[in-house]
């Protein structure tokens, strides 16, 4: 390992395991308490290779955030405070001295297909080292029948892989309105399928936020707002933060000498995180 990755592996590293609560907000949100989650659920496996090159070399590292109305971020009290601004300040925190930025493409109401067609002019053009694509909440909330949107997701990943672009699988909220509709759990399905065949990463939302609600450590804060769909600022920030906590893993997790005498990385992020993050009690348009 050179001596520029040693000394970013150990600045990113005391980042990350002192990072247990999200970049404080303005004045007026609500900041929750502890957004820590069980480590395998914030684990993106597979391996983001550009990214890792750009953050060795101290940046540029150009990130697009796609999809709908949660990478808009309706249900935010101001703009400032959708997943990707904050996104933007949780990488910069976890990587000092590195230039990072993070575009927000998302339109509300848009779905796979709508989403496909603007990748080339919208995602591409914006030459990204990183995209991370959130998907599926609309075509959960319109129709049961998902083929045709496993076709397309399928395209869309193909499309960015042949322009070297490391990509981010995001899926659903865990949500009121998602949770009524019975396509929900074939979605989840697709999205990780499409994600493991493609051998690009999968950021587990769902699971995520699924823990959130029923540790109820966000509260009193709101996970999801009044119209059973949309995220709040609570969770943006949680979501911002679990995420950059997430990418920050994978580019350490690919830091290591080759031989090294670690065991897995999840082991090891599991015993740190253990170690670092707060105690938090179990239990049992978008």
């Amino acid at each position: 390992m050179s001596d520029l990755r040693i000394g970013r592996f150990s600045a990113v590293l005391a980042a990350v395991l002192a990072s247990s609560e999200p970049t404080l907000a303005p004045a007026g949100a609500i900041a929750p308490p502890s957004c820590a989650t069980s480590p395998e659920l914030s684990v993106i496996e597979a391996p983001l290779r550009r990214t890792a090159t750009q953050i060795d070399r101290g940046g540029p590292l150009a990130i697009v955030a796609v999809g709908s109305s949660s990478t808009q971020g309706v249900g935010a009290t101001t703009p400032k405070l959708s997943y990707p601004s904050r996104l933007e300040q949780e990488m910069k925190d976890r990587f000092p001295g590195v230039e990072i930025r993070v575009t927000n493409q998302g339109i509300g109401g848009q779905d796979v297909g709508e989403e496909l067609t603007r990748l080339d002019h919208d995602v591409i053009r914006e030459h990204p080292d990183l995209v991370i694509w959130q998907v599926g909440t609309n075509a959960v909330l319109r129709r049961d029948d998902l083929g045709t949107d496993e076709q397309m997701f399928r395209r869309g990943v193909t499309l960015l892989k042949e322009n070297a672009i490391d990509i981010v699988l995001m899926d659903l909220q865990y949500a009121p309105r998602v949770l009524a509709r019975r396509s929900w759990w074939e979605m989840e399905r697709l999205i990780a399928e499409v994600a493991h065949d493609a051998h690009v990463g999968l950021f587990r939302r769902f699971e995520i936020m699924q823990e959130w609600d029923h540790t109820q450590q966000l509260a009193p804060a709101a996970l999801i707002g009044p119209d059973g769909l949309h995220m709040t600022d609570a969770s943006y920030g949680c979501l911002a933060n679990q995420l950059a906590e997430a990418l920050a893993w994978n580019w350490w997790s690919h830091a290591k000498p080759a031989g090294s005498s670690h065991t897995s990385f999840k082991a090891l992020a599991r015993t740190e995180r253990q170690w670092t993050a707060p105690s938090v009690g179990r239990s049992g348009q978008h």
